[in-house]
């Protein structure tokens, strides 16, 4: 094929279109110079003179009404391809592998998602539910829902409830047998449910009022590995938890599980979405992060 640009096929049909070169050039926003070169190249490739000149008009020989049609349908076949690639690079769709911890997904998240999946049927979602800390480079998961701070790497990490503390709570039956702890300290007397990941057990609680700031060293008799069994513990007045906000903000408005002294902030547990790199940030996955966003500060209240 001897044509070897399309910006010369786009200045003959502008030029054809408009009915002089001057207007073809205003038209794609080049210079009369440009769209002329242009025209007399096209002409060259081809070997043929496509339009009749005259002072004050360009008339298409036949060459150039044959070529005409052919270059329409061309650039608009081009153009349509062009807007198909774009939207499918915009299009809320595909399948979306996402690990996040199992409290969470099963209570908090999984009815969200369900909400997110009748808006977007195009997209198709593959959960892992683990309080494991799954590795996203070596295991097939697009999306990390993580609490508390993230350790630096590589990693890209999309904030999703910023203000997220942790706090204290029992069953009214556990505080009704046992007592109302009175400050921090008194966590010492009481039966204190604990998470364990990586086999590290939690069981040093931080809190903070003021300027003051306690760590206090808990025990009790019940340790687990997942976080909705240390719940379900608490749920069933066995002791008190030490969980994330989100995770018993229904449990403690339906009064399931009391706050147990609110006047001390716990530590702080973010919830961020993790991915591996800026290029996983699909449109899917930006609009995910953006609905997730939005459902978390109407629980929340913020």
């Amino acid at each position: 094929m001897k044509i070897k640009k399309l910006q010369d096929l786009e200045t003959f049909v502008a030029t054809a279109e408009q009915g002089s070169l001057s207007a073809a050039a205003r038209m794609l926003d080049i210079s009369p110079a440009v769209a002329s070169a242009s025209l007399k190249r096209l002409e060259t490739d081809l070997d043929a003179a496509l339009f009749v000149r005259s002072t004050r008009s360009m008339r298409l020989t036949l060459a150039g009404e044959r070529l005409l049609a052919r270059s329409k349908a061309l650039l608009d076949g081009l153009r349509e391809a062009e807007d198909e690639v774009r939207a499918g690079q915009d299009a809320i769709e595909g399948q979306l592998q996402i690990s996040m911890p199992s409290d969470l997904g099963r209570h908090v998240v999984l009815p969200w998602l369900n909400d997110f999946q009748a808006r977007y049927p195009g997209v198709k979602l593959k959960l892992q539910l683990t309080d494991r800390l799954a590795n996203i480079y070596r295991e097939p998961v697009d999306i990390a829902l993580r609490f508390g701070a993230q350790p630096e790497s590589s990693m890209v990490a999309l904030p999703l409830l910023e203000e997220n503390r942790r706090v204290l709570c029992a069953s009214p039956a556990y505080l009704a047998r046992h007592g109302v702890p009175a400050s921090p300290r008194e966590l010492e007397a009481h039966n204190c449910l604990c998470f364990m990941l990586d086999e590290a057990v939690n069981d040093r609680w931080r809190f903070r009022k003021g300027d003051e700031e306690i760590e206090v060293a808990v025990q009790g008799d019940r340790v687990a590995d997942d976080s909705e069994i240390v719940k379900r513990w608490a749920l069933a007045g066995l002791g008190i938890c030490y969980r994330s906000r989100i995770d018993v903000h229904a449990d403690l408005a339906s009064g399931r599980l009391r706050l147990i002294l609110p006047e001390w902030e716990g530590v702080n547990a973010p919830l961020t979405m993790l991915v591996a790199n800026r290029k996983q940030v699909s449109p899917a996955v930006r609009v995910l992060r953006e609905f997730l966003v939005s459902r978390c500060r109407t629980l929340v209240g913020s």
